[in-house]
């Protein structure tokens, strides 16, 4: 009789890495208030810093919501950038509604367009629009992951299919008859419930909202991976021919946690947004889906912590590339993925544990 398999469970972070976390979360939540000081003051910091650091924040929340699938499920998505772009362009659709007040969106009068399309109804409503961020990317999940899965469709089969159909929206987009603005997106970007999109204050309660975004996704996450359920999608993951003989259907499982975390990703998209003041077809492109894959995998899969630091360490080093080195930024980060994955398996994480436990 073969050895039963194991459901792999949560470990325990060492002190090492829960106390960094907790330094990152105090700092991240004092960050805001430094934004109000006197730029002549010492610890002032600039609304691009922190423009620039809720971005990074809003990759993070990306980088949670993979790893409930890729580390959990074990389901490699390509193509979470299209629920990340899907979220962003409905709370782009409000914030251009309020940008043209009583009139069309300024690249529909360029386009000699004489009205709104359909679906641009009530998309001046912001309650309207929140439904249109969870809704969109959840019920294209929904839709997708049924199909998918009815039909037993995993490994890098369901890999290429993802990519295909984030691939497929990007084109979609790219056209102007569309109704979203084609290559050019929407950008423009004026007031956020009525106040000044750019203002200080706006910046800083929509750096807030991304931190909480994150927190309460961490918690989810945490609470669904320490729980029955999170014990089934491991089992998922390791062995689920043997789960399916247990007497468990892996189906209804693995399209929970993929429709839950495309909604995050439409959420996260949807902070993004505000705060970088644009949103176009290129971030439906499959290699933003792609590098969001190497920050789970250097930040460690399966841990939720992990992808944080992932996305920050290669969003980060982003930014220092595309200015000093533009030319090289995609051979640096081919290159980190392949030294991430010789000689950090369990990534960042996993060499923090292993020091803590030495």
């Amino acid at each position: 009789m073969s050895q039963p398999f194991t459901l792999t469970v949560i470990r325990k972070a060492p002190h090492l890495a829960l106390s960094l976390g907790s330094i990152i979360t105090l700092l991240l939540l004092i960050m805001p208030f430094l934004a109000l000081l006197p730029d002549s003051h010492p610890l002032a910091v600039s609304t691009y810093t922190l423009t620039l650091v809720g971005k990074i924040l809003c990759y993070a929340v990306v980088a949670v919501a993979l790893d409930l699938v890729w580390g959990y499920a074990g389901l490699l998505s390509l193509g979470h950038g299209l629920f990340f772009a899907l979220g962003g362009y409905a709370m782009g659709m409000y914030l251009m509604r309020q940008a043209a007040g009583d009139g069309l969106p300024e690249f529909m009068s360029f386009l000699s367009w004489d009205e709104l399309p359909w679906f641009w109804a009530g998309t001046q409503h912001f309650a309207w629009a929140l439904c249109l961020i969870v809704l969109v990317p959840g019920l294209l999940a929904l839709t997708f992951g049924f199909f998918a899965f009815r039909s037993k469709i995993k490994g890098v089969y369901f890999s290429i299919m993802t990519q295909a159909l984030t691939y497929a929206g990007m084109l979609l987009l790219f056209r102007n008859e569309t109704g979203f603005g084609g290559n050019n997106g929407f950008t423009g970007f004026t007031t956020l419930l009525g106040f000044n999109i750019t203002a200080t204050g706006t910046r800083i309660s929509l750096f807030v909202a991304t931190v909480l975004l994150l927190l309460v996704s961490l918690i989810i996450g945490f609470a669904l991976a320490r729980s029955k359920f999170g014990r089934v999608l491991t089992a998922v993951r390791d062995a689920e021919n043997r789960l399916m003989f247990c007497g468990y259907d892996p189906k209804g499982f693995k399209l929970f946690v993929w429709v839950l975390s495309a909604v995050i990703c439409g959420l996260a998209g949807a902070l993004y947004v505000p705060q970088v003041g644009i949103i176009n077809p290129s971030e439906m492109s499959p290699t933003n889906s792609i590098e969001a894959a190497i920050w789970v995998a250097l930040g460690g899969r399966g841990t939720l912590i992990g992808p944080l630091f992932g996305a920050a360490i290669v969003n980060g080093a982003k930014s220092w590339f595309i200015v000093a080195f533009p030319e090289y930024w995609l051979f640096f980060l081919g290159l980190m993925f392949i030294l991430v994955t010789l000689f950090l398996p369990r990534g960042v994480i996993g060499l923090v544990r292993r020091r803590g436990d030495d």
